[in-house]
């Protein structure tokens, strides 16, 4: 079956999209939970909003359609589980595919699945059980026209940092990047690098597949506008944010203010304006 039909649901006219991740709760990690411990109220002020797509796992997603509204938005369903995010790693690790994952998208509508491609400093067997995961799920999501969103996630070791920690060395973003093309991906979620200017180089490496920006942590809200802005003008498709957008003070003024970055070409000016203004300013235009 085709994909494109779940591709178009899933970007706007230009090829944009923006990406909404509440799929936290799924890894077991307390800090995680913040801006989400009520889901059903989360995931309707974000509907209200209005992104492109809101990530979910099997267990959340049957609230989406309950909410009005929640029609134009397309659901990305994550389809494994993984315990890597917390301040300690455990003695083993892994990432588990849900049963049947791309038969469960199907009945919910999904436009897309969502998969991990990790990448942990001496970590060889997690990787090799991505690798299976990714292969497993393209002949399944072939079958069904469902697209593929895999995401290439390299971490830094814990004793480093500790916790869940995003390694932004480009040298190891762009051939995890091109592992994930070359498995078959329809979209790739990356990491953002460290030196943003060079972002194009992570878009030239995926050879023409669509790629959005993942958020990370938390960070401050011109950082996180003026990081945005730089990677769509460096050639990203969007952004899938989840925690700077669930966990702000105004997750509905946030998520217009990146909306007016991947589709308007808002500058850092006119989308921190969105911020203060999210009351007197309505969002019209349909994406």
């Amino acid at each position: 079956m085709p994909i494109k039909p779940r591709l178009q649901r899933m970007f706007s006219e230009q090829g944009k999209c923006f990406d909404v991740a509440i799929d936290h709760g799924f890894f077991n990690e307390i800090s995680f939970l913040s801006g989400i411990e009520n889901m059903r109220q989360a995931i309707a002020t974000i509907v209200e909003a209005g992104p492109n797509c809101i990530q979910l796992s099997v267990g959340q997603a049957a609230h989406l359609p309950s909410i009005p509204g929640s029609r134009r938005i397309g659901l990305v369903l994550r389809t494994d589980v993984a315990n890597i995010y917390g301040q300690a790693l455990p003695r083993y690790l892994f990432s588990e595919l849900i049963d049947r994952a791309v038969e469960q998208a199907v009945r919910l509508d999904a436009v897309a699945v969502c998969v991990n491609l990790l990448l942990l400093p001496n970590q060889p067997e997690l990787h090799y059980q991505c690798v299976k995961n990714v292969a497993a799920l393209r002949t399944e999501c072939e079958k069904y026209g469902m697209p593929l969103m895999v995401e290439p996630l390299v971490m830094l070791a814990n004793e480093v940092k500790g916790g869940y920690m995003v390694d932004g060395d480009i040298d190891k973003i762009m051939p995890l990047v091109r592992q994930a093309v070359e498995l078959g991906a329809d979209v790739i979620k990356a990491d953002p690098c460290d030196d943003v200017e060079q972002y194009h180089r992570v878009i030239e490496v995926a050879s023409g597949i669509p790629v959005l920006v993942r958020g990370g942590g938390r960070a401050a809200d011109e950082e996180i506008v003026s990081r945005t802005v730089q990677l769509m003008r460096q050639g990203a498709s969007g952004i899938v944010y989840g925690r700077n957008v669930i966990q702000h003070a105004n997750p509905a003024g946030m998520t217009k203010a990146l909306m007016s970055i991947v589709h308007d070409g808002a500058d850092e000016a006119q989308a921190l304006a969105w911020l203060s203004n999210t009351d007197a300013i309505s969002l019209v235009r349909e994406h």
